[in-house]
């Protein structure tokens, strides 16, 4: 389970850099729970070929993540955040709950 927790991590910064094929197998195995054999139903491919194109997005999204650490200075900008908020004097309090909460896609500035 955490792998596929980890390759939806990666969906949502490198997904886009994807084929749409490559972007849809992904989304029915990472976020709709579908069973190799199901998205191979699906989208008219084997299981084999299924398995197959979502390692190599794995393996693509990781190489992207190796050269620009999106993922990673999104992860460090999060926790400094709530370390400030833990820290922070009541004024700042909603600017930092407004950077979170922009930080993780919920609302813009």
């Amino acid at each position: 389970m955490a792998n596929k927790l980890e390759m939806d991590r990666l969906l949502d910064f490198y997904g886009i850099l994807l084929t749409e094929k490559q972007q849809e197998i992904c989304d029915y195995y990472c976020r709709q729970d579908y069973s190799l054999q199901e998205i191979a139903e699906i989208t008219g491919t084997s299981r084999s070929a299924v398995h197959d194109i979502i390692r190599r997005c794995r393996a693509e999204m990781e190489k992207y993540e190796e050269k620009l650490h999106l993922l990673r200075d999104h992860t460090e900008r999060i926790t400094l955040l709530q370390e400030m908020l833990e820290t922070a004097g009541s004024e700042t309090v909603p600017y930092i709950k407004k950077l979170i909460a922009k930080e993780q896609g919920q609302e813009e500035l």
